[in-house]
């Protein structure tokens, strides 16, 4: 059996990296996270025409039609450069619709969220802070077919830019998914500092929102359908992990080349090379766990709970170690802004909560596993 990467998606690979490495630079990078949404109008066009909004949206609806596995190859070289994008948030609403939504659901949303003119994200989380349906706290009440929503969503990837939400409520025992659009009466978004400047995160509010008959996901279970979006969002969360771990590792391993101390490469030295070592070792056990969670989205979704909670929880402690090693192995240098491997350490902050941190869903791999 062939463990490797397709041709296609060697090509899909090459790509991405030359384009982010011509198009969004560190330079460029630190340009944009400076700005309030962190989205460049020109670089998210510039994707678009790559199809990469698309990637996963079929040919009828204006896709490229690839699967999880490709998308996953092109998170991880986007988590290489900390490409600041909502290319995620806007992948999951477009997973969510082409999953869950109605044929005429998809006509009127898939395209635009696949060339770019539309931004998708999911909007979960609550008070609670639970990452599950668990949390889901937000009641609807019935009016035509539709539903009434007023309450908040809390930490919602790329918030301020987004032009439709996906947002999961309760009607009675239920739990119902909808298609919010911010241009609606009552729908406000509003974005937050946070310490990863690449990534935009914010809140979402609903004051007396309608979401109408036809805004409703025709979902059986929607429990069932919001546990798995929330799989689906680890194991994109988890592939831009393991591409900045990657980058992070590859930075600092050039540092310890490049810096003399005692007339030799600081790399000689076994303080140094041990956790090299290990950053490797960390790296390469999170991509093989990540890689067979993103062949499970299609091909084994029955085991998808479980292999997407393997690979978040060990890359949540795997990033954070080579996040915090890779600063301290540049010494004092490591600390000021004008090095980058400082945004890799703030990029493991952002993404060890999201979607769930390593003891949430160390204890889901308990659970599911019949531990």
């Amino acid at each position: 059996m062939n463990f490797g990467l397709t041709e296609e998606q060697e090509v899909l690979k090459s790509v991405a990296r030359r384009f982010i490495d011509e198009q969004a630079p560190m330079a460029k990078v630190r340009e944009i996270m400076e700005s309030p949404e962190a989205l460049d109008e020109g670089l998210w066009k510039g994707m678009a025409e790559l199809g990469w909004q698309g990637l996963i949206v079929d040919e009828e609806h204006g896709g490229v039609g690839l699967g999880w596995v490709d998308l996953v190859v092109l998170l991880e070289e986007s988590g290489r450069g900390l490409l600041p994008s909502p290319l995620i948030s806007s992948s999951l609403a477009a997973a969510a619709v082409s999953e869950f939504g109605s044929e005429e659901q998809k006509e009127r949303h898939l395209p635009a969220l696949a060339d770019g003119s539309a931004i998708g994200t999911l909007a979960v989380l609550e008070a609670s802070d639970i990452p599950g349906p668990e949390g889901v706290e937000l009641s609807g009440t019935a009016e035509n077919g539709g539903f009434r929503l007023s309450g908040s969503k809390r930490f919602v990837h790329d918030a301020g830019a987004a032009t439709v939400f996906i947002v999961p409520f309760r009607a009675g025992d239920d739990i119902k998914l909808g298609i919010v659009e911010s241009s609606a009466d009552g729908v406000t978004a509003r974005s937050f500092p946070t310490m990863d400047q690449t990534k935009s995160m914010g809140d979402l509010t609903l004051d007396n929102a309608l979401v109408g008959a036809d805004a409703l996901l025709p979902v059986e279970d929607g429990a069932d359908a919001l546990a798995r979006l929330l799989d689906l969002a680890t194991v994109a969360i988890t592939a831009e992990m393991v591409g900045s771990m990657d980058k992070a590792l590859e930075i600092t391993n050039q540092y310890a080349k490049d810096r003399i101390q005692f007339d030799s490469p600081i790399g000689k030295y076994q303080g140094v090379k041990h956790p090299l070592a290990e950053m490797f070792v960390d790296v390469e056990t999170s991509r093989s766990l990540l890689y067979y969670a993103a062949w499970c989205v299609q091909e084994k979704p029955e085991d998808l709970p479980l292999a997407a909670a393997r690979a978040k929880a060990y890359a949540s402690e795997a990033f954070t170690r080579i996040g915090i090693d890779g600063v301290q192995l540049h010494g004092a240098i490591g600390f000021t802004a004008e090095y980058d491997v400082q945004l890799y350490l703030k990029r493991s902050k952002w993404a060890l909560p999201a979607f769930g941190d390593a003891d949430y869903h160390y204890e889901r791999v308990a659970t599911l596993g019949g531990y």
